[in-house]
């Protein structure tokens, strides 16, 4: 099987490039070529490092469990959840024809389930009848208002339980984002019209998630971070995240996105080899206000140290187009506490200090930041003090006491007293 893919860029759909799918048996290969019209735009721009701006076909090699397609691409692929969700679509169709062979879903299947409107980034992509990709069909809505979040919210638990319908996976598919995990959730559209994610309870979890990660990215904004907005809603009694998406500009548009792993070229299955050095180093490479994005990067370090955010892959961190060859950092997204963890980073401070989530490491890289030690005591000092007030934000976003204690270990812990101690405050 042979396809050819355009993508294109933006609302107004600019022609990038084109993307040529070959499938011989169960081998899959992939090349992406600019476009002639995109090569001599007076706003073109390399869409990945790796794709650099030349004429002609550049080919990606798949390493280990990563993606076929560049990474820039492939950070618009759908993500754990929304996976999930097209393999019981799958599954669910050929147990309804079982007379009629059905092959196993390609890479390219998984890229182009993902429907047109929620795509991550600014990326999109047309198939050879000139459609883009799961384009809305007449009277039917691809990102459902927050009314529909209890059919939702159903729907996700029916698939978490094995017990889905052919309706319920209709439902939520095409919906999924990549910008998460494994964890269930929907793309919808909040009261003012803005595309947002909606992330539910899951039925296996035993403390409060969906309010953890509010709690944590409230926290993150009073830390002066640049996270995403986000806010608790109520679906029945049940608390969901409604996270706004910082790709999608309340006043139009969307916005270049691409993964930290795609700017360091990092392979899935060794992400967690890699160091916030290596981050530091790319935003020397391409950024568009670098030492700005730098601070910001050694402020995010320090918050995710204090609340025990050790889920912190380079999956979870990001880049936005800001023109030209230039990047800025993506607000913060995927903020969590996990105080049932280890308290162990999976992207490492530095080569040096390992995966240690400590104070003194984080601070051994402030030179190398170029952070000044008396500027690192008082970002420090600043993140410190707004953790101290967890309690009290949480009580505000309505969780008891109980559903308080269980996240006591990712905020109470020894590095919160080194933290006080290096900021001269009583440990």
């Amino acid at each position: 099987m042979k396809r050819t893919i355009e993508i294109h860029i933006g609302e107004a759909g600019l022609l990038v490039g084109t993307l040529r799918y070959d499938q011989q048996g169960g081998r899959e290969s992939a090349s992406f070529e600019y476009a002639g019209a995109w090569l001599g735009h007076d706003h073109r721009f390399a869409i990945d490092p790796l794709l650099k701006l030349v004429a002609g076909p550049q080919f990606h090699r798949r390493t280990g469990g990563g993606s076929l397609f560049h990474g820039a691409i492939a950070d618009t692929e759908p993500d754990g959840w929304a996976r999930r969700v097209i393999q019981r679509d799958h599954a669910k169709r050929r147990e309804k024809t079982r007379r009629t062979p059905h092959l196993p879903l390609s890479d390219l299947d998984y890229l182009l389930a993902v429907d047109d409107m929620n795509r991550p980034g600014a990326l999109r992509m047309k198939d050879e009848t000139g459609t883009f990709q799961r384009a809305g069909e007449p009277g039917r809505r691809t990102a459902p208002p927050l009314l529909e979040l209890g059919q939702l919210l159903s729907a996700s638990r029916a698939i978490e339980s094995n017990s889905e319908t052919a309706a319920d996976l209709a439902y939520l598919l095409g919906r999924g984002t990549s910008l998460g995990g494994m964890r269930p959730k929907c793309s919808v559209v909040d009261e003012d019209g803005n595309l947002a994610i909606a992330k539910f309870p899951s039925v296996g979890d035993e403390r409060a998630v969906t309010k953890g990660e509010v709690l944590a990215l409230e926290l993150a904004r009073l830390a002066g971070i640049n996270a995403a907005q986000a806010r608790l809603i109520s679906s029945d009694g049940v608390p969901v995240a409604l996270i706004s998406r910082f790709d999608r500009p309340r006043e139009g548009g969307r916005l270049m996105y691409v993964s930290a792993q795609t700017m360091l070229d990092a392979a899935p299955d060794d992400a967690e080899a890699h160091s916030y050095i290596e981050i530091v180093d790319a935003i020397r490479r391409h950024g568009d206000s670098v030492q700005a994005d730098i601070e910001e990067l050694w402020r995010r370090i320090a918050f995710s140290i204090l609340i025990t955010n050790v889920d912190d892959h380079l999956r979870n961190h990001g880049f936005l187009h800001s023109g030209r060859d230039r990047w800025r950092l993506s607000p913060a997204f995927d903020i969590n506490p996990f105080p049932e963890r280890r308290r162990d980073l999976k992207t490492w401070i530095s080569p040096g200090a390992g995966s240690s989530a400590s104070i003194d490491a984080l601070l051994s890289i402030a030179p190398y930041c170029r952070v000044p030690l008396k500027r690192a005591k008082e970002i420090l000092g600043d993140v410190e003090s707004t953790v101290a007030q967890w309690q009290k934000l949480g009580r505000k976003l309505g969780m008891t006491t109980r559903e308080l204690q269980a996240f006591t270990p990712a905020f109470e812990h020894g590095e919160r007293h080194v933290a006080r101690r290096v900021c001269g405050k009583h440990a």
